[in-house]
């Protein structure tokens, strides 16, 4: 029997705009037609699961509970417009100082891993939308496809040399293009 499919989304940049270490609630926007690309995916019968490194709380600029409110407004915002997410699983770690790296830290597969033992996902069978090359990394690593979004980062980043599956404009353009294979 295969697993459940799932479309993993990095948070900032794709759902949200980007803002260099979102640290507050007035800081929190939802991008243009996020909302409804997460109701048509879910609609869809996909699971929709936030991964997200957040090192502003490793550095010390955001605390757990500033995080975790951000996450809860994030969910009220998109349950207004009659979207839910099932799961956002999310990285406080620092980048890895002399070599030694999290396990959960994109492009590491802790998180995935995570909602993978939660949801019984099949990675080969699910989609990854990010908006930067570290995001590619970790569909790659994962066995997902791959989608960039020019939305946020838009992969400039230049962090890894990796080729994305499909460019999208944004996180709508990204659910047209999942639910077109999906039904195909």
């Amino acid at each position: 029997m295969k697993g459940q499919r799932a479309v993993f989304l990095d948070r900032d940049g794709v759902i949200v705009e980007e803002v260099d270490y979102l640290r507050r609630l007035d800081q929190l926007r939802l991008l243009p037609g996020s909302a409804v690309a997460i109701r048509r995916l879910r609609a869809a019968g996909l699971k929709v699961v936030v991964v997200t490194n957040q090192s502003a709380v490793g550095r010390g600029w955001l605390s757990l509970p500033a995080l975790r409110r951000i996450h809860a407004a994030l969910r009220r915002r998109l349950g207004a417009r009659g979207a839910r997410l099932d799961a956002i699983y999310f990285c406080p770690h620092l980048p890895a100082a002399g070599g030694r790296a999290c396990a959960c830290r994109k492009p590491a597969l802790g998180l995935l891993r995570r909602a993978r033992r939660r949801f019984g996902l099949d990675f080969k069978r699910s989609y990854f939308i990010g908006d930067s090359t570290t995001d590619l990394r970790t569909a790659r690593a994962a066995g997902c496809a791959a989608v960039l979004v020019r939305t946020g980062k838009g992969g400039r980043d230049g962090r890894y040399r990796v080729k994305p599956d499909r460019v999208c404009r944004d996180l709508a353009a990204a659910a047209d293009w999942i639910l077109a294979r999906e039904a195909a």
